[in-house]
């Protein structure tokens, strides 16, 4: 595999305004590859996209998804620039499968990684430094096994993060880049609650054989 540069991935980036840890995984998987990689980038949808980026995003739809059986729901704001494109079918069945995503995710709890708020960042690495698996191992190797299992539980609770259930080929951070190149503005996924049916309640659990036992007993 070619060594891909720091230079090599500035050009790519001047060439398709693309980010920069975009072009890094272009160039990875095409061998370094300038021409190979830039196309990778735009059947992605990936070109440009970051150019927009910028841009105030302050239209767009609050959407909703009710999984069958009414047991779960979603709602989603997600925000484009005007009201013309928050009209689109494209835009609007965005919304939907974003919404879709939710609902079968139920460990995402964040947009992006970088939402994620430090106190739960620490929580999660002093879960990750008490394991017994870590137990005999050197500091030095146990912090670099820790950051990489922090990294990818992080990973887990972002929405952006995940592999898009209808291609697994991309996550949904890609799916959302498509349809700015599609588009045209700048989209922004700002934020989503999940409903469970029942959740936080503390149902009661009634033990069969003893109300059956105090029946008979009663009689």
């Amino acid at each position: 595999m070619a060594e891909i540069s720091a230079k090599i991935v500035k050009e790519l980036r001047e060439k398709t305004g693309a980010g920069m840890m975009d072009c890094k995984k272009a160039l990875t998987e095409n061998d370094g590859d300038i021409a190979k990689a830039s196309e990778w980038l735009r059947q992605k949808g990936i070109t440009s996209a970051d150019k927009k980026s910028g841009r105030v995003a302050a239209e767009g739809l609050v959407g909703s998804y009710i999984h069958t059986g009414g047991r779960v729901g979603v709602l989603v704001e997600v925000n484009c620039e005007t009201d013309f494109v928050a009209r689109r079918e494209e835009f609007q069945n965005l919304v939907r499968n974003i919404a879709m995503q939710i609902a079968a995710c139920p460990n995402v709890e964040y947009v992006k990684v970088d939402e994620i708020p430090s106190d739960v960042a620490e929580k999660e690495k002093a879960i990750e430094m008490g394991r017994d698996d870590l137990g005999n191992k050197p500091e030095n190797i146990k912090e670099k096994i820790v950051l990489g299992r922090i990294e990818k539980r992080l990973k887990e609770m972002s929405l952006m993060d995940q592999p898009y259930i209808r291609d697994q080929n991309i996550t949904v951070e890609e799916l959302v880049k498509q349809a700015v190149s599609q588009l045209g503005e700048n989209i922004q996924v700002r934020r989503f609650v999940r409903f469970v049916l029942g959740e936080g309640i503390e149902k009661q659990e009634s033990n069969f054989a003893e109300e059956v036992a105090a029946q008979m007993g009663g009689k």
